[in-house]
């Protein structure tokens, strides 16, 4: 199993980035509470991984903290909840919030995020309550970066990969569209926008 690896950025397109390790592409996709945090392409990087194998499919999932790591774990064990829906729900908000929603019961807040209906939001609430307390985890991250801010031609770009970004976490396009197109204010990144609209989202 792969568990770690430390390498180059060559791109990031949310959710998914490819880092060369040694000579050796990797493709990884990351939930957005990573992304914010990523350095710029061309800087190295170190996360912790998730490895899934499929029937039709090998994936490769990173993290720069261990709490996310732990909590993506233990969404997956949850019925009916696959990779997918527990890279949105840590897309859609960090590991604080989703504690904060299960302890106060509040589904509505988990129904905001694709994918998630009123009774899959009680079934997280309900399996996730005895779990949480055995999580865990630092809340440093292992590295951190800032991102430069787009500039210039890069402004269409910016927002097109935010739309991209959105749709990959199920979000439909047009609604995807709206959202970062609410949220771009001429001078974000696109991990910039993607944060200001999901957290629109929850604040709605």
């Amino acid at each position: 199993m792969i568990g770690r690896l430390r390498g180059l950025i060559l791109s990031k397109r949310p959710p998914q980035l490819l880092l060369d390790v040694n000579g050796v592409g990797y493709e990884l996709e990351a939930p957005m509470s990573t992304f914010y945090d990523l350095p710029t392409v061309g800087e190295t990087v170190t996360l912790i991984t998730h490895f899934v194998v499929r029937e039709d499919a090998q994936m490769l999932y990173g993290f720069l903290h261990e709490r996310d790591r732990a909590l993506f774990r233990a969404l997956l064990k949850v019925t009916g909840v696959g990779a997918r829906m527990a890279l949105a729900i840590l897309s859609g908000m960090d590991a604080a919030r989703f504690t904060q929603c299960v302890e106060q019961d509040d589904s509505d807040a988990l129904t905001r995020i694709p994918g998630i209906g009123k009774k899959t939001a009680q079934r997280l609430i309900i399996e996730m309550r005895d779990r949480l307390a055995g999580l865990g985890g630092s809340g440093a991250p292992i590295t951190v970066g800032a991102a430069s801010p787009a500039s210039g031609a890069a402004r269409d770009q910016a927002l097109a990969d935010a739309v991209s970004a959105l749709v990959a976490l199920g979000y439909r396009p047009t609604d995807a569209s709206r959202m970062a197109r609410a949220a771009d204010d001429g001078a974000k990144t696109s991990e910039e926008i993607i944060r200001a609209a999901l957290r629109a989202i929850n604040l709605s």
